[in-house]
């Protein structure tokens, strides 16, 4: 789950890491009652899920309180790389002496977290990691030991920030890797991190990424679901508790496993055709749930025809056919279907399917045969 700048704020300032001022409103007259409150300058936000803000004229300077009505008028409905403006955030400008980044991510080929520190904040981290990757600090951190206070601050003087930043740079990565291990994320980035010239130490920006498969352990994170950007398609899909991705071909795709679900979509684009989607039902394919996901990719009208991919495992090959020919007595289906199914139980299964077959019910034997004629079927 990817979070707004105003959520990865909030999310911040619960680990006692310090940001700006402010409040977020989907209204004029309440963005020009927040600045008002707060006190001028302040900086009015664009909040959506995707870079570029300021390029698009979604991040702006108002100095009183006419300039932030019209700021606030301007960016609420932008369009910004696609994506609408529905929510700004206004903040309390703040005062700029050097900027700096930070972050925090897992290295998965080291098998360790991975901390960055840079003295060149404000631009894109690739930028300088292409153009002067000497300006970067990295240290990698066993999840088994955590960072250590001595270590950071090695890191902090390793990256060259201003002496002055050292005492606060150091509080605040602390805090911040506490918020990432804590929080359960899977990035959290400050960019720019900067350094007033009163001497204090500030986040002015906040990326957050975290692993929405940690919900059960923060109820408070339903609030940042919510609010993930997603399609009619994902939105029915993730209603219903399946895991969905959309895509933009003709061959709609279902599978037990995420694993099996992207092979099954490579198999699709290697004989060429073009998924229309990445559907993981899980390790269950009861009727519920198939009758859930033919319903979700029957609802695609780019959909020509249907691919389902399964192998049983704990779920027995004969539970996996009942559940597929009880959905289709549920779901009204427009597009043929081409079934694949293996493992446990497979031939039992097969047996089951074998007297439903049609010019609208197919099945094959492999996974190849199978994409095969879901593309022949989709053109």
């Amino acid at each position: 789950m990817d979070l707004l700048e105003y959520q990865g704020k909030q999310f911040f300032a619960k680990y006692g890491i310090p940001v700006s001022d402010g409040e977020a409103t989907d209204n004029v007259d309440d963005a020009v009652a927040i600045a008002d409150r707060i006190g001028y300058p302040v900086v009015i936000k664009a909040q959506v899920h995707t870079g570029g803000r300021g390029k698009a004229g979604g991040v702006k300077l108002a100095g009183n309180t006419e300039e932030a009505r019209t700021h606030a008028s301007n960016i609420l409905g932008l369009d910004i790389k696609g994506h609408i403006v529905r929510t700004i955030w206004v903040e309390k400008a703040s005062d700029i002496a050097e900027e700096y980044y930070a972050s925090f991510t897992l290295d998965r080929s080291a098998k360790k977290y991975l901390g960055m520190l840079s003295s060149e904040g404000g631009v894109e981290i690739e930028k300088v990691a292409d153009e002067n990757p000497d300006a970067i600090a990295r240290i990698h951190i066993d999840p088994t030991v955590g960072l250590i206070e001595d270590q950071c601050r090695s890191w902090v003087e390793a990256a060259k920030l201003n002496p002055q930043a050292t005492d606060g740079a150091v509080d605040i990565l602390m805090k911040l890797y506490t918020a990432y291990v804590e929080g359960d994320a899977d990035l959290v980035e400050i960019n720019p991190l900067i350094l007033k010239p009163t001497g204090e130490v500030h986040a002015l920006d906040a990326k957050v990424s975290l692993d929405g498969n940690a919900i059960y352990e923060h109820p408070d994170y339903e609030q940042y679901d919510k609010t993930q950007p997603r399609d009619e398609r994902e939105q029915a899909a993730h209603d219903k508790g399946l895991q969905y991705v959309g895509l933009e071909g003709t061959v709609g795709v279902i599978a037990n496993g995420a694993g099996l679900a992207m092979s099954t979509v490579d198999m699709v684009n290697q004989v060429g055709g073009k998924p229309a989607n990445f559907l993981d039902i899980g390790g269950g394919a009861n009727a519920d749930v198939m009758a859930g996901a033919l319903e979700v990719i029957n609802n695609d009208p780019d959909v020509k025809a249907i691919l389902i991919n399964i192998f049983g495992g704990i779920t027995r090959g004969e539970e996996v056919a009942n559940g597929i020919v009880e959905a289709m007595e549920r779901v009204d289906i427009d597009a043929p279907i081409v079934i694949r199914l293996d493992g446990t139980n497979a031939a039992e299964g097969r047996a089951i399917l074998e007297p439903k077959l049609s010019d609208r019910l197919m099945m094959e034997e492999t996974m190849l045969d199978a994409a095969r004629r879901a593309v022949e079927l989709a053109e």
